[in-house]
């Protein structure tokens, strides 16, 4: 197993250039740059692609000054000006020159500073952790803690009024979009036509720090009871329903009949010998079904429930082409999904310790 281990590990590191290569290509063909929306600041244009759309009346407009520049609002700046941007910016180097040293200081954890927050990548990170892990964490395990035994019990009442009425459900609960459900939460629950149950915004109140410990969990979860719900409604689905079909998957072998004719108990049979088996893909998926719920389906929920998080700060950083942000959270991500990918083979020899990568490779 530590050869295998050791070979994902290297596997790694091709990997992550090769995210991170075709996305600085990539990039370098979208228009409205940093230098551009550094431009449409300073000049009060409040977004850069404006600038864009009434290019073609700007051309014909003789009052203003001409000159070579590539930025359709940089016309009127001086040239000097522009040139002092883009060497602020890095753009003053050819792209090759720029992805080389971004590699090297990205390998030794050197984010850099946002171009316009005036703060570092890693610093915004964890000032914006708290909310996605908030997100993450609760939406997974509550989606687990519902739907595993719930996916066992349809799984023994297969074919029964509880299993039909269970599936539909769970099926009506995943066709919701999570924003629909998010917004009638609010309309119900916090301050919208019916009742104020629930705050509208924040993940905690503004005299968080003068609350005992107790109100301040309390405070915590009151906050965090909408959202969650809203971004888990639609977890319950795939898992129940996956823990359901490898129940029945194991209940149908060879030798759940064999203990059952032994004279075992139906609880034992399930929990002493079918759950092992059944749970493997399941229990093994934990962690990545908990990265797909951090990094993933965000944004949305913390933008109806005011909260800032990773989501929000990706998006804003994109359409700010804010490239430090953009590429630094690109490679902390990229470079947790495949550790994670590694967590979960492990969780998988863990739970069953029949499986060998090695020999599998082999």
């Amino acid at each position: 197993m530590g050869a295998y281990i050791v070979r994902r590990l290297l596997l790694i590191i091709p990997t992550l250039l090769g995210i991170m290569l075709i996305n600085f290509a990539l990039v370098q063909f979208v228009p409205g740059g940093p230098v551009e929306q550094a431009i449409a600041r300073i000049q009060g244009g409040g977004d850069v692609f404006e600038g864009f759309a009434g290019a073609g009346n700007d051309a014909g407009n003789s009052e203003l000054p001409s000159n070579d520049s590539q930025y359709v609002g940089a016309r009127g700046l001086p040239p000097e000006f522009i040139e002092e941007l883009e060497k602020e910016f890095g753009f003053d180097k050819p792209p090759v020159e720029r992805f080389l040293n971004m590699i090297w200081n990205y390998s030794r954890f050197d984010f850099g500073e946002s171009y316009f927050r005036s703060i570092s990548v890693i610093d915004l990170i964890k000032e914006k952790l708290p909310v996605s892990i908030t997100l993450g964490l609760w939406s997974t395990l509550i989606a687990y803690l519902v739907s595993i035994p719930l996916g066992i019990r349809k799984a023994v009442k297969d074919g029964s009024s509880f299993d039909t009425w269970t599936s539909g459900a769970i099926i009506a609960a995943y066709a919701i979009p999570g924003f629909l459900f998010a917004i009638l939460l609010l309309v119900l629950f916090a301050g919208g036509s019916y009742w104020q149950i629930f705050p509208l915004r924040g993940l905690t109140s503004d005299n968080f720090d003068q609350l005992s410990p107790l109100g301040k969990v309390a405070d915590y979860f009151w906050h965090i009871a909408l959202p969650v719900l809203a971004s888990t409604i639609s977890a319950f689905a795939t898992l129940t329903l996956l823990t359901k079909n490898s129940f029945l998957d194991e209940i149908k072998k060879q030798y759940v009949i064999t203990a059952r004719a032994k004279g075992l108990s139906e609880r034992k049979v399930l929990y002493g010998h079918v759950f092992r088996n059944a749970m493997l893909i399941v229990i093994a998926g934990f962690p990545a079904v908990f990265i797909g719920v951090f990094f993933g389906g965000s944004l949305i929920i913390e933008t109806i429930f005011s909260l800032d998080g990773l989501g929000r700060l990706g998006f804003e950083a994109a359409v700010a082409r804010d490239y430090p942000i953009v590429f630094g959270t690109l490679f902390i991500f990229g470079l947790i999904g495949l550790l994670v990918g590694i967590i979960s083979d492990l969780m998988y020899v863990l739970v069953d310790p029949r499986i060998d990568f090695e020999r599998r490779e082999g």
